[in-house]
């Protein structure tokens, strides 16, 4: 899956972006390369889900996939 985020230079310094897509999701870094980590963060973190909070029956299947 592939996600446009917004990339912004910060007015003190560093950098912070917003993923459009996912309502809210949003982070900063104070170099390049910190956001860029930061950015896999925050959206593993806004698309994640308990799932012991979902009704989950003995003939459901929980898979982790990668996007």
């Amino acid at each position: 899956m592939k996600i446009k985020v917004v990339i912004h230079e910060a007015e003190e310094g560093g950098y912070w972006a917003e993923i459009p897509s996912i309502h809210g999701c949003a982070t900063q870094g104070d170099t390049f390369d910190e956001l860029i980590s930061n950015i896999y963060e925050a959206v593993e973190g806004a698309l994640s889900v308990d799932v012991e909070e979902i009704n989950v029956s003995d003939k459901d299947l929980v898979m982790e996939i990668a996007i």
